[in-house]
């Protein structure tokens, strides 16, 4: 599962001149930028207006933290861990319905319960000295998807009541959709809406072509100082969200690992993919999956991905001697720029 927002795989936004758009409408509005810090991590939202809509956009993920922040007093999901009665709003729902539907392709690598293993570990792995077996063993007794659900009439119903519930690995993605569709009531045609490195790209930008982002190279950099791209993506009505960090791995018997919590073990996920860029429809999608195929390993990666329609992926993944790799989905090559 995803770790904090410092554990993602690096993106960037890549604003440049290039060739035409083609058949894509270019905007007779202006182009607004707004971006600053939410959720403890940075946005960056670009549109084609008539006006700067900022106060819009933060009152929307406003209303998405009231529903969604663990972290904060009497949100919706904090009542729910704290098991005060309260009824779920349509936004716990969506990305619950998502997450719960991630979790069941993903064989249970997907698990937006599995936040007390996360926390035992720490951060990087710091708490690794003092994790015991019996430890783990006492956390995963509440831990698991399966343990809670949802009744015909809102309630959450929990088969323990210490489940605890951090849809981190989801959410960011969700609150893209969630601006995208306030940016879309507007009916504005060419936006950017990223969030943590999560992307919702429409229409074209300011140089009239599909929006650009960058995809970090993976060169052994455990400062995050240096950076190279490796490719540059061409996104246009898509969503992009990536997971894991090929410059945050851990070694083990002389191999690469991403610091990764398996949940259904309780200990380090030993799989060989270190970061996952997924582009899909909606972000909430993208978001959910690339947390999922780090914990699944490349193979069960690209059989899960098979089962999953106009999903795209691009894994930099370790090989058995040690180097790095790039593998991508049939048809990845559309959205690499020209």
């Amino acid at each position: 599962m995803k770790l904090t927002k410092t554990a993602i795989f690096f993106v960037f936004i890549v604003l440049f001149a290039s060739c035409g758009s083609g058949d894509k409408k270019k905007s007779n509005y202006p182009y607004f930028q707004n971006s600053g810090e939410i959720f403890h991590t940075l946005y960056n939202i670009k549109y084609a207006y008539n006006r700067s809509l900022e106060s819009e956009i933060l009152a929307e993920l406003e209303r998405f933290e009231l529903s969604l922040n663990p972290f904060r007093e009497n949100t919706i999901i904090t009542k729910i861990n704290n098991n005060v009665p309260v009824k779920a709003d349509s936004m716990f729902m969506e990305v619950f319905n998502k997450a719960m539907e991630v979790s069941r392709m993903s064989d249970g690598k997907f698990d937006i319960t599995a936040s007390p293993l996360i926390n035992a570990w720490g951060f990087g792995f710091k708490n690794m000295d003092s994790i015991t077996p019996e430890i783990i063993d006492s956390l995963k007794q509440f831990v698991g998807y399966d343990k809670i659900s949802v009744d015909s009439e809102g309630n959450v119903v929990k088969t323990d009541s210490r489940v605890q519930l951090n849809p981190s690995a989801i959410s960011k993605g969700y609150s893209c959709d969630l601006v995208a569709r306030l940016l879309d009531s507007y009916e504005i045609e060419n936006y950017m809406v990223e969030i943590g490195g999560e992307v919702v790209a429409k229409g074209v930008n300011d140089k009239d072509v599909c929006w650009r982002i960058g995809v970090d190279k993976p060169i052994d950099d455990s400062t995050g100082l240096q950076h190279q791209l490796q490719t540059i993506l061409s996104l246009c009505n898509k969503s992009l969200a990536t997971s894991g960090n090929y410059r945050n791995y851990y070694l083990k018997d002389g191999k690469k690992y991403a610091h990764t919590i398996d949940p259904q073990t309780g200990y380090p996920s030993e799989q060989d993919i270190l970061g996952a860029t997924v582009i899909a429809d909606d972000c909430m999608t993208a978001d959910a999956y690339a947390t999922a195929f780090m914990a699944s390993g490349l193979e069960k990666s690209k059989e899960m991905a098979r089962k999953i329609p106009g999903l795209h992926y691009y894994f930099i993944y370790a090989k058995p001697d040690g180097t790095v790799d790039v593998t991508y989905s049939e048809g990845f090559e559309q959205f690499f720029a020209e």
